[in-house]
């Protein structure tokens, strides 16, 4: 039995596998949320006195957790607001290389733009196919998800370290709203130039809330062009012309923003190793069971190491089959999309294995 489940209720009702269309909302999120709303209906508009720093803790909660300077932190929306603020301030033309079927708020803000686009393939082969591309190309940026939202492939980052020290004038610009709270991560150790992602999933902070972290040599690259009277407001933008504040032009959602730094408190109270320990060891033995079944693409199959979300061969008729079965998941691309969360157990895999093997 999973010991989260008095933060998550729903889990006694059901097999959650879903985290990858949308994380579970934990108890104490809800509770910070519903306080937040009485305090703003009793307080009106006392409440900004009251919760006033609360986007600086929660800036230094997201640095810490992410080992990123909180001065390089900006909170925003959701990852297509941060991405589109961050393409606008992209001098162009620009060489861009992208994923071929990546997510679509990854590709197409460049393809709707004046950029000079090539894509590299996504498959069993994907380093490879981005070294022969890079070599090809010459790119002035690399655009793509981390960890691809359909099948779970995982960029390797090591080969990512590699790919910078070759190409250091490349920026990397990275999609993380698969992976962010799923490892241990440490950003200033990275390749990433900026990484950006919605924390509605992994990070089960609800609706509303994302963060992109940036390098500090970034903000003499891109510039930006959304402003306003929040721009310069705050600890870490108070500089004229602030680079941070680009992306925060407006008053910020005490609400959204507060629930992430509760679900942030949740994850160290837990331990992001601990949760890191059981999304691998769960993916590694799902992916022993799907292969063994011949459930998943060769793509996944001949790849070392994976996420924790998979595509199992499938359609809708077997989505019902596993809905019936209290499985809760859904139909992504040519199959049906499955993934293992901290909150999930061996149990949850063997619920799944169960109803698989009575289609």
């Amino acid at each position: 039995m999973s010991p989260y489940k008095k933060y998550f209720p729903i889990l006694n009702q059901c097999t959650y596998l879903n985290t990858p269309a949308s994380g579970l909302l934990p108890l104490p999120v809800l509770e910070y949320r519903q306080a937040h709303d009485l305090d703003f209906f009793v307080m009106g508009s006392a409440i900004k006195n009251d919760r006033g720093p609360i986007l600086t803790e929660i800036r230094e909660k997201v640095g810490a957790l992410f080992s990123c300077a909180p001065n390089r932190v900006a909170l925003v929306p959701n990852f297509s607001y941060g991405f589109n603020t961050l393409l606008e301030g992209v001098p162009t033309p620009k060489k861009v290389l992208l994923l071929e079927g990546d997510y679509p708020s990854v590709n197409w803000p460049f393809e709707s733009r004046d950029f000079e686009i090539t894509y590299a393939q996504i498959d069993g082969n994907l380093e490879q196919r981005v070294e022969t591309a890079f070599a090809k190309a010459q790119p002035d940026i690399f655009a793509f998800s981390a960890v691809q939202y359909i099948n779970g492939i995982k960029i390797d980052f090591e080969f990512l370290k590699r790919l910078k020290a070759n190409y250091p004038e490349t920026l990397f610009f990275a999609d993380a709203t698969q992976y962010l709270g799923t490892e241990v991560f440490d950003f200033d150790a990275s390749a990433f130039d900026v990484m950006g992602g919605s924390c509605y999933k992994w990070m089960n902070a609800g609706f509303g809330n994302a963060v992109f972290l940036f390098k500090e040599a970034i903000a003499e690259k891109v510039f930006p062009k959304t402003t306003g009277f929040n721009s310069l407001q705050g600890k870490y933008k108070a500089q004229e012309g602030s680079f941070l504040g680009r992306f925060e032009p407006g008053h910020q959602d005490t609400l959204n923003y507060g629930s992430l730094g509760v679900a942030i408190d949740l994850m160290n109270e837990i331990g992001i190793e601990t949760i890191e320990k059981q999304i691998r060891e769960l993916s590694v033995a799902a992916k022993a069971s799907f292969t063994e079944r011949g459930l998943l693409e060769e793509a996944v199959v001949k790849r070392e190491a994976h996420s924790s979300i998979f595509n199992l061969k499938g359609d809708q008729a077997l989505v019902k089959h596993l809905n019936d079965h209290g499985i809760m998941c859904i139909l992504r691309g040519n199959g049906v999309r499955v993934g293992f969360q901290y909150f999930n157990t061996q149990a949850d895999l063997q619920v799944l294995l169960d109803a698989l093997d009575s289609f």
